[in-house]
């Protein structure tokens, strides 16, 4: 709870349409809720947020601080919530991406994640598709 206020600046740098730090506490207390957060000298780097619902995990949110892209942090926050998804016999996860996120598009894929469809103008600020993707049999 005490890194909400810097996850939230991080939800802030990342998205048009930002969570609120109310929205954040709320789903901390959800039982199917995870988050990871990445440290950098004792500062908020990242985080990354999964819902777990029977043997699948949705990826709901993965940002990294402007001034920590770039530096591997997204990659640690993907080993660390695919290890996660492992422990708790999570066998498939899947995420939605902003179409022209291809430095995102480019971290999943190297972690087996596929394309399997497009949420044709799923975000607002600006308007734009989707790209849906999963990883199947997480181990």
């Amino acid at each position: 709870m005490e890194d909400i206020p810097a996850v939230h600046e991080v939800e802030v740098q990342s998205f048009s349409i930002p969570w609120s730090e109310k929205a954040f506490e709320e789903s901390l207390g959800y039982s199917h809720a995870i988050f990871l957060v990445a440290e950098w000298n004792g500062s908020i780097a990242g985080y990354a947020g999964m819902y777990q619902v029977f043997h699948e995990g949705d990826i709901i949110n993965v940002a990294v601080a402007e001034k920590y892209r770039r530096m591997g942090v997204g990659k640690a926050l993907m080993q660390g919530i695919i290890s996660v998804a492992a422990e708790r016999d999570i066998q498939d996860l899947t995420l939605e991406v902003r179409e022209s996120n291809q430095a995102a598009i480019h971290l999943y894929s190297s972690f087996g994640f596929i394309s399997a469809g497009i949420r044709k103008n799923f975000y607002e600020k600006p308007r734009e598709n989707a790209v849906i993707m999963w990883k199947k049999d997480v181990k």
